[in-house]
């Protein structure tokens, strides 16, 4: 099958990216959403625009964080008569937000500077009735905590299910920060290596030494090394997990692309798949257990695993046809909403919040040939 080469004017960074011929979304829809109220309100700057984290709160915002030459937080609204993305402001010297997650009624950020992490927070944005009528926002300060551990950059954090904690990660340390009281209420020693995942019961997983996760439970003990992973093949570590409840499951996967299934309670991880290209990017797992995510370097391509399946289905690459033609090369976050569209992040200049809706499994098939 031949490839096809896209220059910069289609979206993206500056240069040419490949594809293979033909090979664009071709089960369920995508829309690429501008960063901003369309008609209405000027979007997030170009070079600050690389969605790099997203959040789903419990009013079904779909919540943002950005990188680049500054950091925005952002919450899209997509329910009744909205589809606008709000900017709740800019982060002052933060450069990279690599962490979004709503507890209580609030928001956080984890962002960092060149030097160290720290956290902000804000109110949940309230979701307007409509935008059909005179409307408007208005924007209420960030609150700006005290870095959780000085000196160290924060790699990634995670919403506790008892929704007042964020635990969070630094190169040497493991935090639980109480969102409420805004102070980091316990920290321990442990490698910070990638990113963590909640799992049914509570449970936090996160990389360990080599080919091993530890486990941190609901009461905040951590057994080291208690998961093993198949093969060797992780020493970028797991850069991208997703969770289901509907599987009792998390998956990662390594560097060479295979797809790692951990049950609850597991000891050891199995390969269940392989993603039909590297490196695996993020993931998303839907209501009905289905898996998602992206893979691929320079022009990612999608992929969907079927609970129980063995084979990883390429979906093509992402473009987005609706009032505007964008193609999407890289994403970097994603998230799922209450009806199971999947938010994903675009990690590229002048990115955009992109919502995929899965075709339903019992009329849609897969179709490799269309």
């Amino acid at each position: 099958m031949g490839k096809k080469t896209f220059p910069v004017s289609l979206g993206g960074r500056a240069g040419v990216r490949e594809i293979v011929h033909g090979a664009f979304i071709r089960e369920g829809a995508m829309v690429a959403v501008p960063l901003c109220f369309p008609g209405a309100s000027t979007p997030i700057p170009p070079d600050e625009s690389h969605v790099t984290a997203l959040a789903v709160g419990p009013d079904d915002v779909v919540y943002g964080g950005t990188s680049g030459r500054a950091v925005h937080l952002f919450a899209g609204l997509f329910r009744g008569a909205t589809g606008a993305v709000f900017d709740m402001g800019g982060i002052q010297d933060a450069r990279q937000c690599v962490a979004v997650a709503c507890a209580g009624e609030r928001v956080i950020g984890c962002v960092n500077d060149d030097n160290q992490g720290w956290v902000v927070t804000h109110s949940l944005q309230p979701p307007p009735f409509d935008l059909l009528q005179e409307w408007g926002f208005s924007r209420s300060p960030f609150k700006i905590l005290q870095p959780p551990v000085p000196g160290e950059r924060i790699l990634h954090a995670v919403a506790l299910p008892d929704g007042n904690s964020v635990l969070g990660l630094t190169p040497r340390t493991l935090f639980e920060l109480d969102v409420a009281a805004g102070e980091v209420r316990r920290a321990v020693c442990v490698p910070g290596r990638g990113r963590l995942v909640v799992v049914g019961d509570g449970t936090v997983l996160g990389p360990d030494r080599g080919a091993r996760l530890w486990r941190r439970d609901a009461s905040g003990e951590i057994d080291r090394e208690a998961v093993r992973l198949p093969g060797e093949a992780w020493r970028k570590t797991p850069a991208s997990w997703a969770y289901s409840r509907a599987c009792a499951c998390a998956w990662t996967a390594d560097d060479e692309g295979r797809i790692v299934a951990i049950p609850d309670g597991a000891t050891e991880g199995a390969v269940v798949a392989r993603a039909p290209l590297q490196p695996v990017g993020p993931m998303a797992a839907t209501p009905d257990g289905r898996l998602f995510g992206t893979c691929g370097r320079g022009i990612a391509n999608f992929f969907r695993l079927d609970p129980g399946a063995d084979e990883a289905h390429n979906l093509g690459a992402a473009v987005s046809v609706l009032e505007r033609r964008r193609y999407g090369y890289e994403f970097a976050a994603a998230a799922v909403g209450s009806d199971g569209e999947i938010f994903w992040g675009e990690d590229d200049d002048l990115g955009h919040l992109w919502i995929y809706f899965p075709a339903n499994p019992a009329v849609a098939p897969h179709r490799p040939g269309r």
